[in-house]
């Protein structure tokens, strides 16, 4: 019955011309035991797991179509745009859910619904218009891909604030903090491995074989990120954000492609199932509220973001008027409320019925802002439009050009490098302190002491981490080398400018080596050595370092080159 009514419906709406998520729920909700006569739909459970399945392949689809080398080519204006947008509307969602008095969770999950605009619908609408090679669209792709990132931080935080019922700052930090070094290490280890395992499943040129495997792989790393208490729809999306640097690629989406839309359509039909067409009439208030607050708050939010990164009014008006909506993201998130019991019944329906406005908006929004833009710029008094537009040339002059330009390059990428090393070490140690339950079992069999197993593993972890731990003492040697050439003119120091040069890049790596010491003991205090026998670790762990850090350096390095070498690799084009 699902695929039935779907089915008709999409065909309808695509003749007329209408986003075909939106005929989705409508669909979901000709089926839903709202409309009368019949309630069609009498399995409930089973709806609910294929909507889950629904969730998995649509969060692993906009997976496959991030790619960290499109984040990085995307810039300053997605970053600034998305980030405006975000913290902007997620303080409006929160006042309006005061403002007609409902409780703080409810508010909470308002702001962040009404935070994060539809990929879906964006990307339909404009590849219907044509628009989809314009740079406004473009630009568009780029803040959608931020938000995205942002979104599944979101979700995770989102579910740690409802366990505990309340916001903290320490609980905030503390899950920003395990949620970033998480997708760092798993982006890193990740990357190394899996384009190489789905290169190998594809030299069989068997597609149902690489099917599976991708498959397999999508929901093994779904289940671990389940394990780990975090959202499925993390994993879903971290998997294809992986899979995505993969030469396969092309093959993958094609092959992903028929299972993703019948799943997807089940999830937004099911979202229809649990929406009622009376909360027109009951909340017909906040939704016409709401409703204006997304269109509005998003077209101010967004341009003014994409004018403040250095874009014209024109492009930054188009980019605003495009991002007008709430969609997939904003159900999954209405969806968590609701399963862990933490929000109101109301919120969904009156969600959804926001999102099929806005949706319905959308192409019309887009179409109307060359003219507004057109007409501000007419309407406005030069007096006005001057400042703007001095404001733009300031900032294109401001930017860092040709020496300058590769000098920051270089400095950000050494930071970026000691900062994914610091991610990698910290992995190491907080894996000993969740595994070692286990390896003590295992040890105990012929070692009985805890204190010579403790030992055992912080030592194990300690000599797992000594390449990433030499590689990041060189970088951050190379930095402070830098920074000090660039830092202590002869014009400050005079004769004592090579003194005072070599002081400084000698104590910023030994300092940085020793903090990174104090976070490794903070983080792995459960299986910290007793105090009489660190001290001997350590040195045991320094005389290896000494000895032996060309053959470490060298393995690190190989590491680094496959983790590049996997990046500058196009992917294959379907043929």
């Amino acid at each position: 019955m699902i695929m039935l009514i779907a089915g008709i419906i999409t065909i309808v709406f695509h003749r007329l011309k209408q986003p075909v998520v939106l005929g989705y729920i409508i669909a979901g909700v000709i089926l839903g035991p709202y409309t009368p006569p019949f309630q069609l739909i009498q399995d409930e459970y089973t709806t609910k797991i294929l909507a889950e399945l629904g969730v998995v392949f649509l969060m692993f689809s906009l997976g496959l179509e991030f790619s960290l080398k499109k984040l990085i080519r995307v810039g300053v204006t997605a970053v600034v745009a998305a980030l405006m947008e975000i913290s902007v509307m997620i303080g409006i969602g929160y006042a309006i859910g005061q403002f007609f008095g409902w409780n703080m969770m409810d508010s909470i999950f308002l702001g962040a619904m009404l935070a994060i605009s539809s990929t879906t619908i964006i990307v339909k609408a404009l590849d219907e218009l044509g628009l989809k090679k314009e740079k406004f669209a473009q630009l568009i792709f780029g803040i959608l891909i931020v938000e995205d990132i942002l979104a599944i931080g979101m979700i995770a935080l989102l579910s740690g604030i409802a366990m505990h019922g309340s916001v903290d700052a320490g609980d905030v930090f503390s899950t920003v903090g395990k949620l970033s070094l998480f997708m760092i290490v798993s982006l890193v280890l990740g990357i190394l491995m899996v384009p190489r395992l789905i290169a190998y499943a594809a030299k069989f040129q068997s597609n149902e074989m690489l099917l599976v495997t991708v498959l397999g792989l999508c929901f093994g790393f779904s289940l671990l990120v389940l394990k780990l208490n975090y959202s499925i729809a993390l994993g879903a999306f971290m998997i294809g954000a992986i899979m995505a640097e993969a030469r396969e690629l092309r093959l993958i989406e094609r092959l992903i492609e028929p299972i993703r839309d019948m799943f997807s359509a089940i999830f937004f039909v099911t979202i229809g199932l649990l929406f009622d067409p009376g909360v027109f009439i009951t909340y017909a208030l906040p939704i016409t509220v709401i409703t204006l607050a997304v269109v509005i708050g998003k077209v101010l939010t967004c341009s003014l973001g994409a004018f403040a990164a250095g874009e014209d009014g024109r492009t930054s008006m188009k980019v605003g008027m495009g991002l007008a909506q709430i969609g997939e993201f904003s159900f999954i998130i209405a969806t968590l409320g609701l399963t862990l019991k933490v929000t109101s019944e109301f919120l969904f329906p009156i969600v959804v019925a926001v999102s099929a406005i806005t949706t319905l908006l959308t192409p019309y929004l887009i179409k109307l802002a060359d003219p507004l833009a057109a007409g501000a710029a007419k309407t406005l008094p030069k007096r006005l439009t001057y400042p703007f537009g001095r404001y733009t040339a300031w900032l294109a002059g401001v930017q860092l050009q040709g020496d300058r330009a590769v000098l920051a390059k270089i400095i950000f990428r050494i930071l970026l490098q000691i900062l994914v090393n610091c991610a990698l070490i910290a992995a190491v140690f907080i894996a000993g302190v969740y595994l070692v339950g286990i390896i003590e079992g295992l040890m105990s069999g012929w070692i009985a002491d805890e204190n010579i197993q403790r030992t055992i593993i912080w030592s194990g972890a300690l000599l797992i981490s000594l390449p990433f731990m030499i590689a990041t003492y060189f970088k951050i040697k190379a930095l402070s080398m830098l920074l000090a050439e660039l830092g202590i003119t002869q014009e400050f120091a005079g004769r004592h400018t090579g003194k005072a040069r070599r002081i400084v890049s000698d104590i910023i790596p030994i300092a940085s080596i020793i903090g990174i010491l104090f976070m490794i003991v903070s983080l792995s205090q459960r299986i910290l050595p007793p105090a009489e026998w660190f001290n001997y670790v350590l040195l045991g762990a320094a005389m290896i370092a000494l000895t032996s850090w060309k053959p470490l350096a060298r393995l690190h390095s190989r590491l680094q080159i496959a983790l590049f070498k996997t990046f500058d690799e196009p992917p294959d084009e379907l043929i």
